[in-house]
């Protein structure tokens, strides 16, 4: 059918009739005006895509109508410009793609019609560790010990990008995927089959809403549900409230961006944002860059929210010329904007729309703090760092606690490091990394951080050897502007040389600490510390020996290095001495904000962005020379211990299977609060002792060989060993962390992966039972493909982050979510009953369903189905079966 809106297509430009677009103002609608600027790109992909199939006029007039409709629990289709991916989610995404095309063909399908139709872009970004670094060849021995570990995973994404239309391949070494998107893959405005629309993007990584910080509209979404919106599919939303963040006021002249971003994490994680749009606007946003504001939208995820958007203004507009766009393109950027009324003056309050709340913050409140020490949300300022910290070490075992006893707070453990006698105490640094797409897309931080170095070298000051010091810029431009500036020599002088340029660190891909470093720390039980200018410091996720991880700006993290420990108050002590015995402060050595805008204004400029940029999808030879297969079909190498065809559609039928009862099922595991996706699916190093060790053993692989589970999320042998291998899990069947459980037919404890196998082969299904925010952090498709091969059918918590349930939904695992004023603990649940959910042969979404105990209790638990849309995935098996099946047929 056509789309019933077209008659309010025009040429943008009637010297270009062939050039149009949908324009809304022509729909004469006064409620138009008083939607959010986010809203607004909704409609406009609502009424440009409707077909009254899979967009309604209903749709749009819904969308219309958010102000009367936003509390209503009303779903939407949203349809965005394109997908983007990065490789540790994007290699899973195309053996998916590629296991769907055998799939479609073994029921009599065409397998070429699984093929993206929503344009993609997959940046290889996540598979570079910190194995070298303090050395001037650390980025290229990084980058050759990449390839030989990543050879075969590479060959197969080159196949991908030559096997399936419309998805392209940005190599390794090229940058931070979300920085990448930022500085050279954003649009801002579509220009695509003779029709301008506004950018907008879904990534399968959580920290796509960095974007936001630009005007684009983007947000993160499972693995699973990206891969069928590359396949055409809408996204099938429940139309969001829209929070209004009104920022007033200017910073102070020693506050950056990250204690900005920190600030508004803490204060939306406590007004409660998840599920929720935040739209930022007021005189404040006019004092934020556009990195400045991608810095605060990138953090999104950890404040919980869908989207945090910053609408397009003349200073994004300038940013596009600033990064080297073309020039004509701004020029039509700007006028599609003006024509459809998406471009905003934050100074003139008349424009301001309509929001679902509003919330304030002074700029000028923010003081310089940091995050931590295992959640991303627990702010606390620089002046207050020694105390907290000292304070959480005796703390009871949780978020800020370690419950260290109180006589071994003060320990010292002494040791050797390339022949010199040092100390290592509890709040010892032993990481610091300027890393993620979080920080270095900035360069007022980046610059800040070098001018800090600059003045610290002038000063004498140094960093102890043995701490593991990074810089992995988000693109090459960090470094030439770095270079040019004159301040990269300083950095490297303080041990913070180029190691690579992906996301590292911050990931978990911080490389080993020395030997004797690891000494020291288990044999004094350390709490030893991680500082990193990242957005993510959960447990066990930057290093394994840093029990205590601290968010800082880049140029807190060259200071608490200078420092070697955290408890330190910088406003009283000194961070050293000159060679004339003077002490040195802080204070003395930190740039003023009129130091880093001088530098900024000489040095960050369009030639670097464009000389950079055009020769990014060419410039590794190493790429280059990868040599893949041109079958349509991928050629599975049954010996190949990265890329496995998965067992996800072996035995699929085009007839779909009656959703049946969970009978008598065992309780795997019984976690409590923020349960993240890197305690269910983690990304870093295989521990030498657990199952998938095992698995590569048997495979002829040694330790060295093994690399990191991001790594292998090709392989589903090995994923399914690693889900629920973080060695830093809580599990409440265990007196103590780790990956392990309770086996009940047998009363042993065992591996979780063992336990699990255990289990299937005696045909008993599994649940999982969990607290609040189950499946927090990142975007991981495998923390829910993981549990499902362990035959985990249903997970019971008492709430979800987003992505995960999705994730869930996707894969045919039920979300089950207690009703209001219920959890675990109030139902007298220990997790040693079996489970019985009732599933009714009719099901609506979010409905009461009945769970039977073995005890003879009963209660209800919400089925966390939130769409019609979502039941079809259900009923089919996961999303992915839907669309092998409507392929097929």
């Amino acid at each position: 059918m056509s789309n019933p809106f077209v008659w309010i297509v025009e040429p943008l430009d009637p010297k270009q009739p062939l050039k149009k677009f949908f324009n809304l103002s022509k729909l004469e609608d006064a409620r138009y005006a008083r939607l959010p600027f986010s809203i607004r790109v909704l409609l406009e992909a609502a009424i440009r895509n409707c077909d009254e199939f899979l967009v309604k006029k209903a749709d749009v007039e819904n969308i219309l109508n958010w102000e009367v409709v936003q509390h209503k629990n009303v779903e939407v289709p949203f349809k965005p410009a394109r997908v983007i991916l990065q490789d540790f989610t994007g290699v899973p995404a195309v053996v998916d793609f590629a296991a769907m095309r055998d799939a479609v063909k073994k029921l009599g399908g065409d397998p070429d019609k699984i093929n993206p139709i929503c344009p993609a872009d997959l940046v290889i970004d996540h598979s570079i560790q910190v194995d070298f670094n303090r050395r001037s060849d650390s980025l290229q021995k990084n980058q050759d010990l990449e390839f030989e570990r990543n050879k075969e995973r590479f060959e197969f994404l080159k196949w991908g990008s030559q096997a399936f239309k419309n998805l392209r391949i940005i190599p390794p070494g090229s940058g931070i995927i979300h920085q990448v998107n930022l500085e050279y893959l954003a649009r801002v405005v579509m220009d695509q089959d003779g029709y301008y629309y506004p950018d907008s993007v879904v990534g399968t990584d959580s920290h796509t809403t960095m974007i936001d910080g630009l005007g684009v509209l983007g947000w993160g979404v499972g693995g699973i549900e990206a891969e069928a919106v590359m396949l055409g599919q809408p996204i099938s939303m429940v139309l969001p409230e829209v929070v209004g963040y009104k920022l007033l006021g200017n910073p102070q002249p020693l506050v950056t961006s990250t204690d900005i971003v920190l600030t508004i994490t803490k204060h939306l994680r406590q007004v409660g944002v998840v599920g929720k749009f935040v739209e930022f606007f007021g005189p404040g946003v006019a004092q934020l860059s556009i990195a400045d504001r991608a810095t605060i939208a990138n953090m999104c995820p950890e404040y919980g929210a869908t989207a945090a958007f910053f609408p397009v203004d003349d200073i994004s507009i300038g940013y596009l010329i600033q990064t080297g766009r073309d020039k004509e393109k701004v020029i039509c950027t700007k006028k599609y904007l003006e024509a459809v009324g998406m471009l905003r003056d934050f100074k003139n309050s008349s424009q301001d729309p309509n929001f679902t709340q509003v919330i304030e913050l002074d700029l000028h409140t923010v003081v310089p703090c940091c995050s931590g020490p295992k959640r991303p949300q627990d702010k606390v300022a620089v002046s207050d760092m020694k105390k907290d910290f000292e304070t959480c070490l005796g703390a009871k075992q949780g978020f800020k606690g370690f419950q260290i006893a109180p006589d071994q707070h003060n320990s010292v453990v002494k040791f050797s490091f390339e022949g010199c006698d040092f100390e290592l105490a509890h709040g010892s640094v032993v990481i610091a990394a300027i890393t993620s797409c979080t920080n270095t897309s900035n360069p007022s931080v980046m610059l800040g951080a070098g001018l800090l170095a600059k003045k610290a070298v002038e000063a004498g000051l140094t960093v102890k050897p043995y701490i593991k010091t990074s810089l992995s810029p988000g693109s090459g431009v960090v470094t030439y502007y770095l270079r040019e500036s004159g301040v990269m020599s300083y950095l490297s002088q303080l041990g913070f040389d180029v190691v690579g340029y992906g996301c590292m660190t911050c990931i978990g891909n911080s490389g080993p600490l020395p030997e004797p470093v690891v000494q020291a720390i288990t044999q004094g039980d350390l709490i030893a510390v991680g500082v990193l200018s990242g957005n993510r410091n959960f447990e066990g996720r930057v290093h394994p020996n840093t029990r205590a991880n601290y968010l800082a700006s880049p140029p807190l993290v060259i200071a608490y290095a200078i420092a070697g420990t955290i408890r330190i108050d910088f406003e009283k002590e000194c961070l050293g001495a000159n060679a004339l015995g003077k002490k040195i402060f802080l204070k003395d050595i930190w740039p003023t904000r009129d130091e880093i805008q001088a530098v900024e204004r000489q040095f960050v400029i369009p030639g670097m962005f464009k000389e950079v940029y055009q020769k990014i999808e060419t410039v590794n030879e190493s790429w280059n020379a990868l040599e893949a297969p041109s079958d349509k079909l991928y050629t599975w190498n049954p010996k190949s211990t990265y890329i496995k065809s998965p067992p996800f559609f072996d035995g699929l039928t085009l007839a779909l299977q009656t959703p049946k009862t969970i009978e008598d099922a065992y309780v795997l595991l019984n976690f409590g609060d923020s349960v993240t996706t890197d305690h269910i699916s983690p990304a870093g190093n295989i521990a030498r002792n657990s199952p998938a060790a095992r698995y590569l053993t048997s495979r002829g692989l040694t330790p060295r060989e093994f690399n990191s589970y991001g790594s292998r999320r090709g392989n589903d042998a090995v994923m399914a060993r690693g889900t629920f291998a973080n060695i830093r899990l809580v599990n409440k069947f265990i007196d103590k962390q780790g990956p392990q459980t309770v086996h009940f037919p047998s009363g042993e404890t065992l591996d979780v992966f063992d336990a699990a196998e255990r289990y299937k082969q005696a045909g008993h299904p599994l649940i999982v039972l969990a607290g609040k925010e189950y499946g927090a952090g990142s975007s991981r498709d495998w923390a829910a493909k993981g549990p499902f091969l362990l035959g985990v059918k249903a997970v019971l918590a008492e709430s979800y982050e987003r992505i995960h349930r999705s994730n869930l939904v996707g894969m045919g695992v039920i979300p089950l979510q207690y009703l209001p004023g219920e959890d675990a603990r109030t139902l007298g649940l220990t997790g040693r009953e079996r489970y019985t959910i009732v599933i009714p042969e009719k099901l609506k979404p979010q409905m009461n369903v009945q769970v039977k105990l073995d005890t003879g209790k009963t209660f209800h638990a919400i089925m966390r189905f939130d769409t019609d849309v979502e039941l079809t995935y259900f009923h089919n098996g996961g999303i992915l079966n839907y669309m092998i099946r409507k392929m097929a047929s």
